[in-house]
């Protein structure tokens, strides 16, 4: 699961989901692309090691399941999944149209995979904790894992959810924090005191893991650490960087709201080395 062959295969096809946002942001001319560029590489530590989500089970009672709860992201989720299998890349490139089934915020019965209708931030948690206890008890013992963002940790929804998950005993639920330090308009630490983000999460009763948001092998080994601890849920903070993998985006708030130009998808097409 963990060679070099395979982690340097998966991070090629990062920085191609990568590529695939900027020229897909640009053609449907919607923003939050550096949100989810942040994104991409748990998103492929998760699909492509950790989680059984495929065009083969996706369909099924027993499948994985995984909820973008930042749905301001919902352009990586899509790629994630084009680049999958689970939906086509013709259905991909009809993002943000008129009349898609890949609306700039995910909803649910659109498309296979995706869940549950996301973007009004503070609710994914929650649906995840339901999901992940129905499992329990249905005695199908699915995975479930939740994406959220740092600043949608200020929502109190969330840490109710936190409070009840490790009451429940539900180790088959994963939370990954996006923490890319970058609200919509400011700073997180400087919106609201998150920091010391990893210990609040484990005074609720998490198995907390940090790691580099961006290192794929990281980001499996940690969920699997989580998926196999006994009673309690797990959370990986992810500390990545907004806009990851091209230079004039990273860590630049203002391509929160930046649509690409022709020349901008240029320029990131060299520095993601993409063939033409």
């Amino acid at each position: 699961m963990y060679s070099e062959s395979k982690i340097d295969r998966l991070s090629e096809t990062s920085r191609k989901i990568s590529f695939k946002l900027i020229e897909l942001s640009h053609n449907a001319g919607t923003p939050h692309l550096a949100s989810a560029m942040s994104t991409v590489d748990a998103l492929v530590a998760l699909y492509w090691n950790v989680l059984k989500i495929c065009s083969d089970n996706i369909g099924l009672p027993d499948r994985d399941r995984f909820i973008l709860s930042k749905g301001h992201a919902a352009l990586g989720l899509y790629t994630a999944l084009a680049y999958r299998g689970i939906i086509s890349m013709e259905t991909l490139n009809t993002f943000g149209e008129h009349g898609s089934c890949l609306p700039e915020q995910p909803a649910p019965h659109l498309v296979p995979g995706v869940e549950w209708a996301t973007g009004s931030l503070g609710h994914g948690l929650g649906v995840g904790l339901g999901m992940a206890l129905a499992s329990k008890r249905a005695e199908q013992y699915f995975r479930v894992a939740v994406m959220m963002g740092d600043g949608e940790c200020n929502e109190g929804s969330v840490w109710e959810a936190a409070m009840l998950a490790p009451k429940l005993g539900l180790s088959n639920l994963l939370v990954l924090i996006d923490y890319n330090r970058w609200q919509a308009t400011a700073r997180s630490q400087d919106v609201m005191q998150l920091d010391p983000l990893a210990d609040k999460w484990k005074a609720f009763g998490w198995n907390v893991e940090e790691v580099d948001g961006h290192d794929i092998k990281a980001i499996t080994m940690a969920a699997e650490n989580c998926y196999s601890s006994d009673n309690r849920p797990g959370a990986i903070i992810l500390h990545t960087i907004k806009g990851k993998g091209v230079s004039f985006m990273e860590d630049d708030n203002n391509w929160h709201y930046i649509v690409p130009s022709k020349e901008h998808v240029a320029a990131a097409r060299k520095e993601l080395l993409i063939q033409s």
